[in-house]
């Protein structure tokens, strides 16, 4: 059996496992706070989460309706009978001794999310979704990693935590294809309003399941054993460790040449720090967790009604929504993905200033630099920025209007901003036509004054006249400057191209 198969040869096979913590005020089958409170370890928990004899579960009818939400907005197919399983497993973070979870018969399951391809020139590459079910979530191992020998502590105030866990088929080719289905996902969740995807507080987290398809010289594959990937925090993280986890297996095979079988699966940890991945155990089978149905738990029965209200209700997602933007505002791909990966606030914040001002280009324009360039160095959130969308909005339809130029907006930005940090005190609309007004900045109309000034210029400045005409442009600039403070609200564009008609006129 040959080993010396190409890198180009080998095809990667990703599956992604994505466990979403649900936006509910309370737990998935108690009344306990879900807030995320690590200074205060254990203080968010009741018999029920604990697991202490005698208690009895009741299911979050709202963490239930939050799941099929998302589930729809997946294209999957919504199960009108569902029942709860007991996933039987004992960690300590985990004092039941098992997780309530869904395995025959999941709530949902067939859907798709698609993604962009590696080469952004080809179709869209369509991810299958092998099912959405709900579940519990276990508490937090907490453990002295200083090296000192210190104790290990278990913080409960997660247990019980309504999870939503999406299972990839394994669709995805590459580590960019699994980074961008995360983004992707993460959007749609975001603009569902379902989840706040917080992965620094765990809301959002990722397992990668990994293996190689390896052509063998006798026409057959070989695979090598999946690997299940933890302990990835970021999404930038879970590209760094698939791309290592392929490196890995692909050195591995070339030193053993192993066929699917010879090694086991296997759970490897990701470390940061290093950038490499580690073994932490051999990798569970379904039967290893012995489900069993849940006897404390009715099953939960959906009607075809209850469905459609849920889908009729679904939001523009950021597919769709981009898809418009992008035929009817005219905007850059880029430019609607700036904005989109902003969330579903800055999206409508956007919108608000493109009604206001009539042009969309214009408004991303200045959403994607100057908005996003001040609210990154300022720190602050949209509420607390002192450009509101209305006031952004007015000032831009004064240079769609073509009442101001782009400068001259910038200039009354800039001074608005400037009340708002002397005084303490949000600005006002009103102030956009008091600034025109005082600085005498709308552009001016009256060719004949321009014409004057223009004349007066290339008097002045002869020299720029006769380099301009022997192909120099940037002469034009000093007679460009001069013409603009002799009258106030010229437009530079109509300056320029006046001047230019001057010159090579030979006025």
């Amino acid at each position: 059996m040959s080993t010396s198969t190409s890198a180009s040869a080998i095809t990667t096979v990703i599956g992604l496992e994505v466990h979403v913590q649900l936006r509910t005020r309370t737990k998935l089958f108690c009344s306990c706070t879900v807030e995320f409170r690590p200074e205060d370890p254990n203080s968010q928990t009741c018999p029920v989460c604990l697991g202490l004899p005698g208690t009895l579960p009741v299911m979050n009818r709202h963490a239930f309706q939050l799941a099929m939400t998302t589930a729809l907005a997946l294209n999957c197919s919504i199960s009108h009978e569902t029942r709860w399983d007991r996933k039987q497993y004992y960690y300590p973070d985990l004092p039941k001794a098992y997780q309530i979870s869904q395995y025959d018969q999941p709530f949902s399951s067939s859907g798709w999310l698609d993604i962009t391809a590696d080469d952004p020139q080809q179709p869209a590459r369509r991810i299958r979704i092998t099912r959405a079910h709900l579940e519990e979530d276990a508490g937090k191992n907490l453990h002295d990693e200083s090296g000192r020998g210190g104790d290990s502590r278990v913080d409960l105030n997660r247990a019980g935590t309504p999870l939503l866990e999406i299972v990839s088929e394994p669709d995805l080719r590459s580590a960019g294809e699994a980074r961008r289905y995360l983004e992707s996902l993460r959007a749609l969740l975001l603009f569902l309003g379902v989840s706040d995807c917080n992965m620094q507080e765990g809301s959002l987290r990722c397992d990668a399941n990994v293996n190689l398809h390896i052509p063998l010289a006798d026409g057959s594959t070989a695979a090598t054993p999946i690997v299940e990937l933890k302990n990835m925090n970021s999404f930038r993280n879970v590209e760094l460790a698939i791309e290592y986890e392929v490196r890995r297996q692909q050195q591995q095979w070339q030193k053993t040449g192993q066929r699917k079988g010879d090694v086991p699966k296997q759970t490897r940890g990701w470390d940061a720090e290093k950038n490499i991945t580690f073994s932490q155990r051999e990798k569970e089978e379904s039967s290893d967790y012995r489900y069993f149905p849940d006897p404390d738990l009715e099953p939960v029965l959906v009607t075809a009604a209850e469905i459609e209200t849920l889908r009729a209700a679904l939001p523009e997602t950021p597919v769709a929504r981009r898809q418009r933007w992008c035929s009817t505002l005219g905007l850059s791909e880029y430019d609607a993905d700036v904005i989109l990966d902003q969330g579903p606030e800055f999206a409508v914040w956007f919108e608000n200033v493109q009604r206001l001002c009539g042009d969309g280009k214009t408004a991303a324009n200045w959403v994607t630099q100057d908005i996003l360039r001040d609210l990154k160095a300022t720190a602050m959130s949209l509420q607390e920025f002192p450009i509101t969308a209305e006031i952004l909005g007015t000032l831009l339809k004064c240079v769609v209007g073509e009442r101001i130029t782009t400068k001259s907006a910038r200039d009354i930005y800039a001074e608005l901003r400037l009340r708002a940090e002397q005084s303490g005190q949000p600005v006002d609309v009103t102030q956009i036509e008091q600034i025109i007004q005082e600085r005498q900045l709308e552009i001016v109309r009256d060719t004949a004054a321009l014409d004057t000034a223009i004349s007066a210029a290339m008097a002045a400045k002869p020299d720029a006249v006769r380099d301009f005409r022997s192909g120099k442009q940037s002469a034009l600039g000093p007679l460009i400057g001069m013409i603009m403070k002799q009258v106030a609200g010229a437009d530079p564009k109509q300056v320029r191209e006046r001047l230019i008609s001057a010159v090579n006129s030979g006025e």
